[in-house]
């Protein structure tokens, strides 16, 4: 099993290019599910959960192939087999988004119950609800979601709580219904009007994207874009960079990215302390000696993301001050706080808030990934360690991030791939 050997004290110095966002990547990659045409997406990250997507595309029967040119094809015209099993899912949640396109063009769908990361509960019940107010019948039998409908009908939809994926799958299934559908309580993560503008381009009629109530007016088919649609950079693999250097220190300039849907990221590492410059479609970075200590309530976007709670953790492990952290998403999602606490970080844990003193150094240790931002949070602070810092389980780390360890060596770090 891979693992990172990284040996710390580096400050990081040069350019990185950002890559394609993973949590646009995924829907949209099932959205190919919605025509019978081959339909082509540009920037499409190599990551271990596309290579997992697409594979479970062609199980189903597309052709779906990732090109040199960082682009991807799917044909789901062949597609015969509208089942996502278990031994696929169970290494994915994002595997639920295959659910609302199959029934949606196929009319039935059986659907593994999802896995993925363990940082807890992330119920189904709000798409099973939805697609159920669309006319779907749907049972839950052995671990599988089983879906039926003749056609899917125009439903007004308001979800007992903020949902990404349950909103994806709602609004993909919604543009191939008969009538129109409304979305309340929609979420405005930037990957959702990324992946509106996809449908949009396909043929789809959708008003309000981005916003808390999207309209969506159904019609009988879809059709591949004109021109392959663009996947936006991916904002926390920007901001896990934009941490690297605010823990590491040097001057790196972060290319390829948008800052526009990295307002409260941004926000806090001005606060605790670090310079930035921005531009169109860059940020440059710099790391002036120890980080200030910053406080934070992670929350549904526009707020502070829950993904780039671990990896302001690291930071603030080292910063000057002490820290409360509030991480209100996910119940499980301190558990890289043991393994930060192996590297000699100073943090207690109460219930949902994390309170971090920080150290003026961190030493090395062998410390184990447990899901993927957690892994990008233990790679900071290995940057930072003095001595050798080893982290086991990076398969986490791969599902998340195109080639991390290379684009850091890029940047003057010490840090292999190892066995």
């Amino acid at each position: 099993m891979d693992k990172l050997l990284i040996r710390g004290g580096r400050p990081l110095q040069g350019e990185v290019t950002i890559s394609g966002a993973k949590n646009a990547a995924l829907p949209e990659l099932c959205a190919t599910l919605l025509t019978a045409e081959p339909v082509t997406l540009a920037n499409v990250p190599r990551l271990q959960d596309v290579a997992t997507t697409l594979k479970l595309l062609r199980q189903m029967g597309a052709t779906a192939e990732l090109h040199d040119d960082g682009s991807a094809t799917v044909d789901a015209g062949p597609v015969n087999n509208p089942v996502a099993p278990y031994e696929l899912v169970k290494t994915m949640r994002a595997s639920i988004l295959v659910l609302g396109p199959l029934l949606a063009r196929f009319g039935v769908a059986i659907v593994s119950l999802p896995g993925g990361c363990a940082i807890g509960s992330r119920p189904v019940d709000q798409h099973i609800k939805g697609l159920q107010l669309m006319g779907a019948q749907i049972s839950v039998e052995r671990g599988n979601i089983i879906a039926k409908t003749s056609r899917l009908k125009g439903a007004r939809i308001s979800t007992d709580m903020v949902t990404v994926t349950g909103t994806e799958n709602l609004l993909m299934a919604a543009t191939l219904a008969e009538g129109e559908t409304v979305l309340e309580n929609a979420a405005q993560e930037p990957e959702i009007p990324d992946l509106a503008e996809l449908l949009i381009a396909m043929g789809a009629q959708i008003e309000g994207h981005g916003t808390h109530r999207i309209r969506i007016q159904g019609v009988e088919r879809l059709h591949a874009p004109k021109v392959p649609h663009r996947i936006i950079p991916d904002r926390i693999e920007t901001g896990t960079f934009l941490c690297a250097v605010a823990a590491a220190g040097g001057d790196v300039l972060v290319k390829g990215t948008r800052a526009d849907h990295m307002d409260a990221v941004l926000d806090k590492l001005r606060e605790a302390g670090v310079s930035m410059e921005i531009g169109a479609d860059w940020i440059r970075v710099k790391g002036n000696g120890r980080p200030k200590a910053v406080s934070f309530r992670t929350s549904e976007y526009p707020a502070f993301p829950t993904d780039m709670q671990a990896q302001f953790m690291a930071v603030n492990a080292i910063a000057d001050g002490v820290a409360k952290v509030s991480e209100t998403i996910f119940e499980n999602r301190f558990m890289h706080v043991n393994e930060l606490l192996r590297l000699g970080a100073n943090i207690q844990i109460d219930g949902h808030t994390a309170v971090i003193q920080g150290v003026p150094q961190l030493s090395g240790a062998t410390v184990m990934a447990t899901d993927l931002r957690a892994s990008a949070s233990l790679v900071i602070a290995g940057l930072v360690a003095e001595g050798e810092t080893v982290v086991d389980r990076i398969y986490h780390l791969d599902r998340g991030y195109d080639r991390m360890e290379a684009k850091l060596r890029g940047l003057g770090a010490d840090i292999e791939r190892v066995k």
